[in-house]
Order: structure tokens, then C-alpha cells, then sequence
């Protein structure tokens, strides 16, 4: 039943709370549907059938006792491969990890699994978290379900491209460089960074500890809602996590956006592609008929961003797999090898520097949201590359291309959403991000589904 593979975890949970629909029947149809026709996406490191199976059974046996959790109860979900799950091997993605098999559940998956979540699986992920293509040479490359010649982007491809491809309703990601919003953007899904610490890290492998983020991704606005809650709160076992009151963040979704006074900066109108071009323009007359107010901000710190953030990131990086480069360096892949021994030359000045410059962006933003209420601007300034031959190459430039749209948020510690905005002319989706201040997912969430309602994007992508 393609309905119910394309259905959305609110629906899904709606079934299952009134007892239509059993989380076997959920659960087998999803699983059977992964058989075939993952072979050709390989979203899917090591699926987890036979778990899955008695989790739903569980799920199923606890509702019909009269225990219903909420609405993830008896949901299947698809877990990152660098989310530590507990006697279920965690490669990251990696040949290094290949046979590893954590001792404990990362915080995220306890929660999700203590909600009533079904694993489905690890997901494939670009190698260490490191990349933005969705390549893989030890696990297999992922592709994107539009069209397999194109890549779904990374580094959380797996999960994006399984939401595409109907291959479960809800997937974990991590965003450390835009590895939630890059393949979001590509595979035409919603993806949430959250706001940096609102959703514990503890039991995630780290790329660069002072960026990472967990967040949820999904094929709307409202499952985007339903995952955060269980996602997001203190955790003590993480020391960047924030201890602040969690809201309810269904509760504005179907508030209008009428007066809501959305910036963009003049940044994210500089390189784009023609056909994101004309997509963004179309976006912004769009969003101005629902009766947001637009208008243009400048914002000149945003320059610093690749300089700052790739100083950053290759050098935290580097730091966490130093001994790994020192006893290992021929199980990492050519280009991450590169990314990562780049970070090992980063002398202290040169990260006091990018820090400095860091600590400037987030004062300009701070000044920016004096005036708007969110920002705007494309995920990605290019449409999605086909796969190259020479994809060690190909990964860096296309890391080249796509960060600086995705970074500054990043450096900053905002929330921002990853939304479809279109298709390009070769039918594969675009899509566009809206930032906002700490804290401000309910916000995000509530311009996210206003957007949505117009949003023209199908998921019935039936070969």
C-alpha cells in the first residue's frame, strides 16, 4: 500500500491511537517496501527487520492493553548511523567503525524509542559526517529517489532519501556544516537544525563539537513538530545542552504569517544557479501573498563565514581523529582524509582568529533580529549535481559550492528550516531555508506550514 508508505507520522498516529491501523501491518509494509526497492537508493546501512518487528509487536500488544504513549507510539523511525544504539553496530559511516557496537543508546534514540518509536534501521550517512555529497566507497553511495544518477546530499542523505523514497515516515540527522538542511533541500524534505544545544548530542559520534546538532527530518511541517518534542530538552550527560522549558510546538502551526517581517539577506542572492534564481523570486511572491513583509537586510559578517567555519570545523575535526590520522590515515577515503589533515595544520592563532570572527556574526545576527522577525535565503546556491566519476574531487568542490549558505547558521547556534521550493528543470527539488533567533523553532514551524500549504511537491515518486 504506497498510502500508507508516503502517509505522515500525524496521520499514521491518528490510525493507530483509534486502532485502524496495527504497527505490524505499519511496520511489515514498510519493511517489505525497503526490500525492494532500497537497493537502488541504499539508504540503509543495516536494516533491522527482525527488531523492527518486535518493537511494532510490542507497540501493538501495550496500545491494545489500553497504554497508548502518544502519537509516536508504534511510529517507525530511521536512526543516523552515527546515533549510538545500543548492541546494534555504529559505523558513522566509516571503515574504521565498521564492527562497532556501542554499549549504550545515544539520549535522542532513548527518547524516541521511549516514546514507542520503531527503529527501521541505521541510515546511511557520507563518510564521519564530513561531507555534503551523500558518497560513500565502505557502505555504498546513496542515491537520490528523484533520479539514482543524482546525489541526495549529505551528510544525513540516508534519511532524507528514505523519507523521498517512502522508505519510513521520520528520520534523525545531524547538522554540523548543513547536513540536515543540504540533503533536505535535495530530496524535496523538511529539515530542522534546531538551536544549538536544544537537542542532545550525548551518544552522537562528534565532528566538531562546538557546531554539532541533532535535529529531526520528515516530509512535513507538522511531523517536524511532533519529532522535536521528543527530541529536544536538557540532557545533564551533555554540557552544551540548555536547560530551558520546552513548548508545545504544534500550537502556532496553523497560525497565519500575515505582517510577519521576513529579511533576507543581500548574501543569499549572490551566485545563485538561474533556476534557483527564479524559484527564490517566485518563493518571495509567494510568501508576500500569504502577507509576510519582505524585505532586504545586510548583514557584511556573512563574508567571514567560510573562512571562520572551515577553520573551525577541519580543526575541532581534526582534534577528535587526531590518533585515528596518526595509526589509520588508509582507512579514511582520499577526500576526507584531506578535510580532516587540513584541520591538523590549524595553528591556535588561526582558530582564535575564526572564533573572533565567529563571535562578530553572532552579534550581527543578534542586531538583525532586532528588525525581522525570521530570515530567508536558498538552502543551496546551486541546483543538485549528478554524480562524477571522479567524486573525490567532486566532494570537495560541491563542499566548496554549497557551505556558505549553510554555515553562518551554524556559527551561530540559530534555528533554521529547510523547506522544498520548487523543482528544477530537470524535476529534481530546490529548496529554500528560513532562519530565526534562539529559541524561535516554534516560529520557524509556524512559517514552515504556512509555506507548506502551497508548497507543490509531490511524494508519489512511482517509477
Amino acid at each position: 500500500m504506497t498510502e500508507l508508505a508516503f502517509s505522515t507520522a500525524t496521520e499514521l498516529a491518528s490510525l493507530i491511537e483509534s486502532r485502524k491501523l496495527s504497527p505490524i501491518e505499519l511496520t511489515k509494509e514498510i519493511l517489505n517496501r525497503m526490500d525492494k526497492i532500497d537497493p537502488a537508493i541504499n539508504a540503509y546501512i543495516t536494516p533491522l527487520h527482525e527488531l523492527a518487528l518486535n518493537q511494532a509487536k510490542e507497540a501493538e500488544d501495550t496500545i491494545m492493553r489500553g497504554f497508548y504513549k502518544g502519537p509516536l507510539h508504534g511510529i517507525p523511525i530511521g536512526i543516523k548511523d552515527n546515533f549510538y544504539t545500543k548492541g546494534i553496530r555504529t559505523t558513522v559511516g566509516s571503515k574504521l567503525f565498521a564492527d562497532f557496537i556501542p554499549d549504550k543508546n545515544a539520549t535522542t534514540v532513548e527518547k524516541l524509542l521511549g516514546a514507542g518509536g520503531i527503529m527501521l534501521g541505521k541510515q546511511n550517512m557520507h563518510e564521519l559526517a564530513a561531507g555534503s555529497t551523500g558518497t560513500n566507497p565502505f557502505f555504498g553511495d546513496t542515491r537520490n529517489p528523484w533520479d539514482i544518477q543524482y546525489m541526495p546530499g549529505g551528510s544525513s542523505g540516508g534519511g532524507t532519501a528514505s523519507l523521498a523514497a517512502g522508505l519510513g515516515p521520520l528520520a534523525t540527522g545531524t547538522d554540523t556544516f548543513g547536513s540536515i538542511r543540504l540533503p533536505a533541500a535535495m530530496c524535496g524534505v523538511y529539515g530542522l537544525k534546531p538551536t544549538y544545544g536544544l537537542v542532545s548530542t550525548h551518544g552522537i559520534f562528534p565532528s566538531a563539537m562546538s557546531l554539532d546538532t541533532a535535529g529531526p527530518m520528515a516530509r512535513t511541517v507538522s511531523d517536524l513538530a511532533l519529532m522535536l518534542h521528543y527530541m529536544a530538552g536538557y540532557d545533564s550527560n551533555d554540557p552544551t545542552s540548555l536547560h530551558v522549558a520546552i513548548p508545545n510546538y504544534n500550537e502556532d502551526l496553523t497560525k497565519e504569517i500575515r505582517g510577519m517581517k521576513i529579511g533576507i539577506p543581500t548574501y543569499y542572492f549572490e551566485g545563485l544557479d538561474p533556476d534557483v534564481e527564479n524559484l527564490f523570486k517566485h518563493a518571495i511572491e509567494t510568501l508576500q501573498h500569504l502577507g509576510a513583509e519582505i524585505r532586504e537586510i545586510v548583514i557584511p559578517e556573512l563574508s567571514m563565514s567560510t573562512f571562520s567555519g572551515y577553520t573551525i570545523v577541519t580543526g575541532e575535526a581534526s582534534n577528535t581523529h587526531h590518533e585515528w590520522l596518526q595509526n589509520y590515515s588508509e582507512d579514511y577515503s582520499p577526500d576526507i582524509r584531506t578535510f580532516f589533515l587540513a584541520g591538523s595544520l590549524t595553528d591556535t592563532p588561526q582558530y582564535v582568529r575564526a572564533q573572533q570572527a565567529r563571535r562578530k556574526m553572532v552579534e550581527a545576527f543578534d542586531k538583525a533580529f532586532e528588525h525581522v522577525d525570521i530570515m530567508l535565503g536558498p538552502t543551496i546556491p546551486i541546483t543538485t549535481p549528478a554524480f562524477a566519476e571522479n567524486w573525490v574531487d567532486q566532494n570537495l568542490e560541491v563542499i566548496r559550492q554549497i557551505i556558505p549558505f549553510t554555515s553562518p547558521i551554524n556559527l551561530t547556534g540559530v534555528p533554521s528550516l529547510s523547506v522544498p521550493m520548487g523543482l528544477d528543470r530537470s524535476g529534481l527539488p530546490v529548496g529554500m531555508q528560513f532562519i530565526g533567533n534562539h529559541l524561535f523553532e516554534k516560529r520557524l514551524l509556524q512559517v514552515g506550514n504556512a509555506w507548506e500549504r502551497v508548497n507543490p511537491l509531490s511524494f508519489s515518486l512511482e517509477k
